[in-house]
């Protein structure tokens, strides 16, 4: 019997910032309006939370709003990665300490580990705390690109529960299932637009940055297809298809700051390097929006 620690529905949290400076009670109820919507768990500190240009302290007291404002309602998986890896098993013990659920950690980005250096990388984490650890590999933001092989491999350490992949490759969900060997072994997308044909090749759920505007509806399309009805599940997909290009018309989260502005959600403010969409870009988002009726006229 399968028992998937993590599955369905998981927000990759966007960062609200007032001034260049974090907005603590507006992040903390788009947390709780996260909660109430049906999403499946949280990810404060990911890639959609700007996490490379957090500083320390505010990467743990954004980890620390999110635990306090979701109250133990849903599991809360810390974004913990960096390209250093003492500066990770940092962030991963600080998650532990606060009571996070599990820890998501990015392959090491900018500096190209090999295939050995990314599984010392990720046994050095794994080894200096006691949570599940879920593997980021995302080869288009980090470089590298993790194999399957590699993922097998850490997948024999304990706390090694899962990988979200956001290579967009459709046959890697398949063959990681069949290098892994394990049936509690949880993959989840990193794309939302190829969320369904994921799922469909051995996927458990999506960490989702759509989730961030639409969550109910997210959570809905994950729930058709684990009972499995399958037309709901394609229903709802087509009707978000729109607005996941939408908020990757730019870099994330550029377009999905701007969604949660226009819905009333955050700011959409974002941190230098990154800078506000164009209006070009705007009108695409603002499209989706509407295509889904999430604005007045």
């Amino acid at each position: 019997m399968e028992c998937k620690m993590f599955k369905g529905s998981i927000t990759a949290l966007l960062t609200p910032f007032k001034n260049g400076i974090v907005d603590e009670e507006t992040f903390q109820s788009f947390v709780e309006w996260q909660v109430s919507e049906g999403t499946d768990a949280l990810v404060p500190c990911g890639t959609t939370g700007e996490s490379p240009t957090l500083d320390h302290n505010e990467h743990m007291r954004v980890i620390e709003l999110c635990i306090e404002a979701a109250g133990g309602k849903v599991p809360i998986i810390a974004g913990a990665g960096s390209n250093a890896t003492h500066e990770s098993i940092a962030l991963a013990s600080h998650a532990q300490k606060v009571g996070a659920n599990a820890i998501l950690i990015v392959t090491p980005y900018y500096n190209k580990p090999s295939q050995e250096g990314m599984f010392q990388h990720f046994k050095a984490i794994h080894d200096s705390v006691n949570l599940p650890i879920i593997i980021y590999n995302i080869p288009g933001r980090s470089v590298v690109d993790m194999s399957i092989e590699t993922v097998a491999n850490l997948a024999q350490l304990h706390n090694i529960v899962g990988i979200k992949d956001a290579s967009a490759d459709l046959t890697r969900p398949m063959l990681t299932r069949l290098a892994v060997r394990n049936n509690d072994f949880c993959q989840l997308s990193g794309e939302d637009a190829t969320a369904v044909p994921f799922l469909a090749g051995g996927g458990d759920g999506c960490i989702s940055v759509t989730a961030n505007i639409v969550p109910k509806l997210c959570h809905e399309m994950h729930e058709a297809w684990r009972h499995r009805n399958l037309d709901t599940a394609m229903a709802i997909q087509d009707r978000l298809m729109p607005l996941h290009k939408a908020l990757f018309c730019e870099t994330s989260p550029g377009p999905v700051k701007y969604a949660a502005q226009l819905i009333g959600r955050a700011n959409s403010e974002v941190r230098l390097p990154l800078w506000e969409i164009s209006d070009k870009s705007k009108k695409q988002v603002e499209a989706a929006l509407n295509s889904l009726g999430l604005l007045q006229e």
